[in-house]
Order: C-alpha cells, then sequence, then structure tokens
C-alpha cells in the first residue's frame, strides 16, 4: 500500500499536485476538511462532536481527526493507498497517524516535502489572489502571516519524518508538469 503525506508551505502547489498523484497512483485523498465537511454533513457521532467543538470557534482535537481518518481508512480496505492533506501538521499528530496507521500494518511510505522559494511562494499566493477572489491570497501581511505559522508550527514535522528515514525533498519550482515528473520518480522508488 502508498501512504504519502503531501506538504510543503502556503502556495507550494499541493492542490494541484496531489490531483496528479491521485490520478497517476489512484489514491484516496484524505482531506481534514473534506472529512470535517462531510462527518458533520452526514450528521455521524464524529461528526456531531466535531460540529460542537466548531460551533464554540474551536479546533476540532486530534483525537477527532484520527477517528475520522481511521473510519475513511476501514472504508476503502481495498485502496492501492491513501494521500493525506492537511494532516498531520504537528508532531503529536503525526505520532498519532503513525500508530493508527501501524494497526492497520500500512505504514507511512513517505513525505513528499515541496521545496519552494520564499519570494515564489508570495508570487504564487498573489496570483491566486487575483483569480480567486480569495482576500487571504491577497494581503501581503497576511500571505507572510501565514509562511511564518507554518515556518513555526508545521515545518518541524520535515526532522520527525527524516529521523525515520521516510522525508523526501522534493524542487517545487519550474512548471506543474516538471514538479508533478519529480514527484513521480521519487513515489516510483518508495516501499509499498
Amino acid at each position: 500500500m502508498l501512504n504519502l503525506v503531501l506538504f510543503g508551505p502556503p502556495g507550494a502547489g499541493k492542490g494541484t499536485q496531489a490531483e496528479y498523484l491521485i490520478a497517476a497512483y489512484r489514491l484516496i485523498h484524505l482531506s481534514t476538511g473534506d472529512l470535517l465537511r462531510s462527518e458533520i454533513a452526514g450528521g455521524t457521532p464524529l461528526g456531531l462532536e466535531a460540529r460542537a467543538f466548531m460551533d464554540k470557534g474551536e479546533l476540532v482535537p486530534d483525537e477527532v481527526v484520527i477517528g475520522m481518518i481511521q473510519s475513511k481508512l476501514k472504508s476503502h480496505a481495498d485502496a492501492p493507498g491513501f494521500i493525506f492533506d492537511g494532516f498531520p501538521r504537528t508532531v503529536k499528530q503525526a505520532e498519532a497517524l503513525d500508530r493508527l496507521l501501524e494497526e492497520n500494518k500500512t505504514p507511512i511510505s513517505g513525505m513528499l516535502s515541496l521545496e519552494v522559494e520564499h519570494q515564489e511562494l508570495v508570487n504564487r499566493l498573489m496570483s491566486r489572489g487575483l483569480v480567486s477572489g480569495r482576500a487571504d491570497d491577497q494581503d501581503l501581511s497576511v500571505i507572510e502571516n501565514r509562511i511564518e505559522v507554518y515556518s513555526r508550527k508545521t515545518a518541524p514535522l520535515v526532522a520527525y519524518y527524516q529521523a525515520r528515514g521516510r522525508h523526501f525533498g522534493i524542487n517545487g519550482m519550474g512548471s506543474i508538469p516538471e514538479i508533478a515528473q519529480r514527484l513521480k520518480e521519487t513515489v516510483d522508488r518508495l516501499p509499498r
């Protein structure tokens, strides 16, 4: 089974490249945002629990999100693999995900970390903001803050996966097809 964590700062192209990886390897996309919306819309016990936190403006606890991921893994037990998008974001979440996957005997194959120069991230986000109309992609101070928060809070996951021999830095500069080819070359070498 092929289990990938797609990683990188805001503007690195994770969404674009996730679509390529999903199609190329027939992976199930596990986006925590999508999972939360689906569970809430379905009125599941986990969805109701998540909704209670969200209604108070609080973050949904890791245990609830892991429960949703576990449910998704069970419902797609015959899948060739999964791509994790938006999770894990902290070392604690990575440890919880590892425990869950070990229980299912399907460890993370690799963390694919898109590496993009700072100014290119800013340029991509500003360009995306012009097309999408997203306010958070049109304000330079908001963009800079998002990149700073990523660097401070999320980037430590690189060391976590490096220590386990599962981190693979991918040059995220260049055209979409060039980056996709670099990802493919790396994924094709991963253990399954």
